[in-house]
């Protein structure tokens, strides 16, 4: 898997964001994980795990200046991005877990299904208009394949050869449903500028499995 992925991704090397470990990404949401398990961020919150080598790999093809579109599940995308790990901590703390933003990664994230494809083969758009060499990154799982906003999209960047690609981050679960009770059990042949990677998710669409408590409990930053 690895190695096909190397191979998909290598023609788009430039000058690479900063990397951290696979160890330091479960590191940090294990951390987050005590803190949410602690009642200490009584939020929403979509925990990444699964997919750390597999994402890894990719990022080491997107360039420091290129634009990513992540999802709800966005704490992995925005560390492999060069983000700050404290800047990354406050989001999740004060319940913008889905909501991470920073301007200076041009990373940008949305808790709607399907919401960013549109967006960036716009950004694509202006960016071949302005003869530029950056690249856009959108990351999707596979229930956002299901919604016509990612065709277009897809169909309007391939189309204008525009310079955008998708990721689809497949871990056969939109929230909690697999494909077979979707769609049945057929995949979709999408064009070049579609790339999908499977995982098995190690956590729940939402939280940890566990039932916690948050009466009477402080937010960081809130109170109830």
């Amino acid at each position: 898997m690895l190695q096909l992925l190397h191979k998909i991704y290598k023609s788009h090397r430039g000058n690479q964001r900063m990397q951290i470990t696979k160890e330091e990404l479960i590191g940090f949401e294990k951390e987050m994980i005590q803190l949410w398990e602690n009642a200490e961020i009584p939020y929403p919150i979509h925990f990444s795990g699964g997919n750390e080598e597999q994402l890894i790999e990719i990022f080491k093809s997107i360039k420091t200046e290129d634009y990513i579109f992540s999802t709800h599940r966005s704490h992995y995308h925005y560390l492999l991005a060069g983000g700050s790990k404290e800047k990354l901590k406050e989001f999740i703390r004060i319940g913008d877990s889905m909501h991470v933003f920073d301007r200076k990664l041009n990373f940008f994230t949305s808790a709607i299904v399907a919401g960013t494809p549109a967006i960036a083969a716009g950004v694509a758009l202006a960016l071949k208009r302005k003869n530029s060499s950056k690249q856009v990154w959108c990351f999707i799982g596979d229930g956002a394949e299901d919604q016509g906003h990612f065709y277009e999209a897809v169909r309007y960047v391939e189309g204008n050869n525009l310079p955008c690609t998708f990721i689809i981050e497949d871990n056969n679960r939109s929230v909690e449903t697999p494909k077979r009770f979707r769609y049945g059990v057929n995949e979709i042949e999408w064009p070049k500028c579609v790339k999908r990677y499977f995982y098995t998710p190690v956590y729940p669409h939402v939280g940890t499995e566990k039932w916690i408590d948050f009466s009477g409990k402080k937010a960081w930053g809130t109170s109830f």
